[in-house]
């Protein structure tokens, strides 16, 4: 009779993480990219545990995207110097070493690499959004706008 509440839930799951995703910070979404991978390493560890070899490649698959695709492609290398290079050299690292582990079905390596997202994460938790505080001036209106906040102008009657 109920069936489909799970399907329900999963839908305001899924807003609720697209209207995150929307509103947040360019540090905020570089937080969820190591968070959406270091979740998909630990199923890809369950998963290699227990033989699932497709679940186990999709999860391992996904961690790469993140790396490759979020990660890496987030760099910016001319601002961000030599810090950005060894950055994408690292990311290219993980890369090979998830796929050797999703090859050869070494937990080990796909702990090595959660260790190396990890401290990456605390790194950029430490950073907190101090890159993102600096205020912009709010934007000045274009054409009339009949809500915009008006000063009074009173004549003295004299």
């Amino acid at each position: 009779m109920f069936g489909s509440s799970h399907k329900g839930a999963n839908a305001y799951a899924k807003v609720g993480l697209e209207t995150g995703v929307v509103a947040s910070s360019p540090h905020k979404l570089i937080v969820m990219l190591f968070d959406g991978a270091l979740v998909s390493l630990r199923a890809a560890v369950v998963h290699m545990k227990a033989g699932e070899i497709e679940k186990k490649g999709n999860a391992i698959s996904k961690v790469i995207m993140i790396v490759e695709n979020g990660l890496r492609a987030s760099l910016d290398k001319t601002a961000g110097g030599q810090i950005a290079h060894s950055l994408d050299a690292l990311y290219e690292y993980m890369g090979r070493r998830l796929m050797l582990a999703n090859l050869t079905n070494d937990t080990a390596i796909l702990d090595e690499v959660h260790t190396l997202l990890a401290d990456l994460k605390g790194a950029w938790e430490a950073i907190g959004d101090s890159v993102n505080t600096v205020a912009a001036p709010p934007p000045r209106p274009t054409a009339y706008d009949s809500l915009a906040p008006r000063t009074a102008s009173f004549v003295s009657a004299g």
